[in-house]
Order: C-alpha cells, then sequence, then structure tokens
C-alpha cells in the first residue's frame, strides 16, 4: 500500500521531506493508470512547484495507435491520477493543457498551490487508484444498477466527454460483432501480431502484459514462455474473435466515450474521462475491460457510434465493458526513477 504522506515542519507548514514524500505518493498514483498493452507512455518532470506531464513517444504502438490517440488517452488518465491524489493531500494545483506551441510531447502543467485545495471531490477516490485493474475474464450476468449507471455517465462528463451506455441486448449484440469483425482484421495483420507479441513478456517485469493477462489461455495449449511467439508467428483471429464477442455479449454495461473532434485535447480530455469512470466504478464495485478493436479500425469506427446509440459527428474513442466480476492480477508498473526527471 502508499501510506498518505500527511506531515509537517516545526513552524507548522510543510517541510522539505514532507513535500518529497507528498510528490512520491502523488506520482505513484499518477503512473498506475492504465494505458495500452500496458506500455505506460509518459514521463513526469518535477519541479519546485510543478509537475511537468509529457508524452514518451519512444513507447508508442506505431501499428495499433499509429497517430498516438491512445498514447495521449493514456496519459491523459495518469493526469487524472495526479489530480486525485493531489486533492487527496490537501493540496492544491492549476493546470494548463498543451502550455508549449513549439513541444507537442509536453501535454500539461500543473502548477502546485499547497495552500489552496483544489478537486475535493475527487479525494474521495484516492484508494480506488490501486485496487482499480483491469479485468479480461467474463462478467457475471447481473446488471448494473441504473443508478451507478448514471454515476458513470456523470464522472465523463464531468472532464467533458460525451458517453454513451449500452444494456439492450440488441445493440450490444450487434457491437459484439463489430469487435470480433475487428479482431479478425487485426490478426490477420503480421505487423499487428509482432507489435502485440513484443508486449506480451512471459515473466513478471515492470511494463507490458504478463502472458496471463493476454486473455489468451484458453486458445493456447502451450507452455506460457511461448504465448508471444505463437501471437507472432499465427493468425489467431478467428479464436481472439470468438472469446471476445462471447465476453462482449455477455457483459450486462458497454459504454462507450466520444468526442465531437478528434484532436490532441480530445483525446487528453477522453483519458481524463476514462480514469475517471473507471475509478467510480471500483468504488461500487465493479470491473471493467476494454472492447477497443473497432476503433482502432477506421473503417471500423463510423459504425460504432449509431450502434451505441451516440449523437450524430461524435467520434467513438474508448469502449469499455463493466459488470460484476473478479479482478485480475495488477499488471506491472516502471520505477519511478524511470519516469520522473
Amino acid at each position: 500500500m502508499l501510506e498518505s504522506p500527511i506531515g509537517s515542519s516545526a513552524e507548522g507548514g510543510p517541510s522539505a521531506q514532507t513535500h518529497e514524500f507528498a510528490m512520491h505518493f502523488a506520482l505513484r498514483h499518477a503512473t498506475l493508470a492504465p494505458s495500452s498493452h500496458n506500455s505506460q507512455p509518459w514521463r513526469f518532470v518535477l519541479g519546485e512547484d510543478s509537475v511537468m506531464l509529457c508524452a514518451d513517444r519512444l513507447r508508442a504502438l506505431p501499428v495499433v495507435d499509429p497517430y498516438d490517440r491512445e498514447l495521449i488517452i493514456s496519459c491523459g488518465a495518469a493526469l487524472f491520477n495526479l489530480r486525485v491524489a493531489l486533492a487527496s493531500l490537501g493540496i492544491g494545483y492549476a493546470i494548463t493543457l498543451f502550455p508549449s506551441s513549439v513541444d507537442p510531447d509536453l501535454l500539461a502543467e500543473v502548477r502546485l498551490h499547497r495552500n489552496r485545495p483544489t478537486g475535493g471531490e475527487l479525494a474521495a477516490l484516492v484508494s480506488t487508484i490501486q485496487e482499480r485493474v483491469t479485468t479480461r475474464h467474463a462478467f457475471s450476468p447481473e446488471p448494473v444498477d441504473v443508478t451507478i449507471e448514471r454515476h458513470l455517465m456523470e464522472a465523463a462528463r464531468a472532464e467533458g466527454v460525451e458517453v454513451a451506455c449500452v444494456s439492450a441486448t440488441e445493440p450490444r449484440n450487434a457491437i459484439a460483432d463489430l469487435v470480433a469483425e475487428a479482431d479478425r482484421q487485426q490478426f490477420a495483420d503480421p505487423r499487428f501480431r509482432r507489435e502485440l507479441a513484443k508486449w506480451i513478456h512471459p515473466r513478471h517485469t515492470d511494463d507490458g502484459m504478463p502472458a496471463y493477462a493476454a486473455g489468451l489461455g484458453s486458445l493456447l495449449d502451450f507452455a506460457t514462455p511461448l504465448v508471444a511467439s505463437a501471437i507472432r508467428t499465427f493468425d489467431l483471429g478467428g479464436g481472439v474473435a470468438a472469446t471476445h464477442r462471447e465476453l462482449a455479449v455477455g457483459s450486462p454495461l458497454l459504454l462507450c466515450l466520444a468526442t465531437g473532434v478528434d484532436d490532441a485535447q480530445a483525446w487528453l480530455a477522453t483519458g481524463q474521462a476514462l480514469e475517471r469512470v473507471l475509478l467510480v466504478a471500483t468504488l461500487h464495485g465493479l470491473c471493467a475491460s476494454y472492447l477497443n478493436q473497432p476503433i482502432e479500425m477506421g473503417g471500423l469506427r463510423a459504425r460504432l457510434g449509431p450502434l451505441a446509440g451516440l449523437p450524430n459527428a461524435y467520434f467513438p474513442q474508448l469502449l469499455l465493458r463493466i459488470g460484476h466480476g473478479t479482478p485480475d492480477a495488477a499488471t506491472p508498473r516502471r520505477p519511478l526513477a524511470e519516469v520522473v526527471s
């Protein structure tokens, strides 16, 4: 567990040591955000009274995410966790998004105001940051309570992102078919398979997806170290498509986040909305995982919006399945020394 570093100097103000612990606490929570393939594509530059959030393009996924859309969404999720952690410590902040006109990697500047607490309503979510994990197994058929569903929608819209919830059988089945179609197309591409295999590690390291998290155990009768090799070598699209279609059909709630524009600012907002939704879901004892395959395939993305009931001209950014289930083990994280300077 990460302990909250509350403390003060003899004069009653925050000591330098307490400030150091507070920043460690806040940044460690920020790095617990979800990311595509658990690539953790963020860097933080720590100043005396500021934190800069930067995109780490060296950890990009050029096949599945050629425009760094999901990379920036992942960074947005880390930014939201940073906000929650700072709020839990009573540290205020002011955020400037994309503060540099010459450095596109600089996504946000967070100026700290220790005597002006900010975002107090977020503080209650801090304990859920460590509890939130991606669950790749089937959910129980128990429906998501309509009140909780409303809370999830409010969470997304609080970050300026549109959201659609799908629980009815017919549109859920149609979306499941679209997910399966996207799976088949992706796995037919050897470049996609190589990129995915690169991020599936046979042993627990500090990034990527351990083989147990790949959701392929029932598809591959191989020892764990061979999972990545099998993905790289064989087109497994049919089996993966069937598995993911079954997961989508059996999930009581599908939730799609969307924006009116499709640019870096919208992607960063989507990341913050994503993490807020996930933490609220965790708070209510729900699990979640991603079905983003149709959004990653340009030819299928436009078909998702109408199926999900999104307003016209909105761009789907993320598709989640949400329900009651057993959480998976947490995926590993890189040491702070590697992501903070």
